[in-house]
């Protein structure tokens, strides 16, 4: 089993910066991806940003040169720093880590979600 914590939403102004953390736990052996998808109401569930263990990362257009994914792979724990905020930013964002649990078989999780408001 594997657990995945999210932190950071919240509501900001347009121009302003967020920090998102999530936190992997569990029987994990590896985590070789760890991504910020996100769902604004009426859309579909979209890949926001991801990241491999050895630190290749791929953003959506729409938040290139704005947001920067990172994470620390001695914690298993992935962030997403969000500047200049927009309003078309607003959504759930969920976390999601795949890779490979302690029994070797793979894991594909997600996060409860965490709320992004940004007010125009």
């Amino acid at each position: 089993q594997v657990q995945l914590v999210e932190s950071g939403g919240g509501l900001v102004q347009a121009g302003g910066s967020l920090r998102l953390s999530c936190a992997a736990s569990g029987t994990i052996f590896s985590v070789n991806v760890m991504g910020w998808y996100r769902q604004a109401p009426g859309k579909q569930r979209e890949l926001v940003a991801a990241i491999t263990s050895g630190g290749s990362t791929n953003y959506v257009d729409s938040v290139k040169g704005r947001f920067t994914v990172s994470r620390d792979n001695a914690k298993n724990t992935v962030y997403l720093q969000m500047n200049s905020l927009k309003p078309e930013d607003t959504a759930v964002y969920y976390c999601n880590a795949k890779g490979v649990l302690g029994n070797g078989y793979t894991f594909d999780y997600w996060g409860q979600g965490t709320q992004v408001t940004v007010s125009s």
